[in-house]
């Protein structure tokens, strides 16, 4: 494999699922966490443990449509960039199988994304992504960035729950 891609790999693997000296990516990060805890909000106005999730989830689908050049609308919850989780529709005793299936969507999302890296030409690698304004290296290294930083996030988030509700100390923190 091109070893600029086997780095770029490496990286997305780190940041998303894969052990790293900087401490929790970011599946380690939501993993173990109820979804109570996962829709504490530390305010009114402030995102949740879930919408990071779902955020990181449509950024990665992002990137994989400006790898690929696919059209959007694949994404399967309407609206971008973020969502608001628990959807509001959504009652609380079902909110553990939408967080499940929230979750599913951020591991299908990263392994989709990854297959685009790893079927990516080399040459594509300097190149500006169709209808982006950077190469594709830098894309897909900040892809991998993301994740940590949506990592570090959620980390502060559980721990804030914790606080803030001494009952869920033992789910997630």
């Amino acid at each position: 494999m091109d070893p600029t891609l086997a780095l770029l790999l490496r990286l997305l693997d780190e940041g998303y699922d894969h052990p790293a000296w900087h401490g929790p990516n970011l599946r380690a990060s939501v993993s173990r966490v109820d979804a109570a805890t996962a829709a504490f909000r530390p305010a009114p106005g402030r995102k949740s443990v879930w919408e990071h999730a779902v955020h990181a989830a449509y950024w990665k689908y992002t990137v994989r449509r400006r790898l690929t050049g696919e059209k959007r609308g694949s994404f399967p919850h309407d609206g971008s960039d973020w969502f608001e989780r628990p959807d509001p529709e959504c009652a609380p005793a079902d909110w553990d199988d939408a967080w499940k299936a929230d979750l599913k969507l951020l591991d299908d999302t990263h392994r989709s994304l990854r297959a685009a890296v790893v079927a990516l030409d080399p040459a594509a690698l300097d190149k500006v992504t169709p209808g982006g304004k950077v190469v594709t290296a830098r894309v897909i290294h900040g892809a991998a960035m993301h994740d940590v930083y949506h990592a570090g996030q959620i980390a502060l988030l559980k721990r804030l729950a914790a606080v803030t509700q001494p009952t869920r100390r033992r789910h997630g923190s």
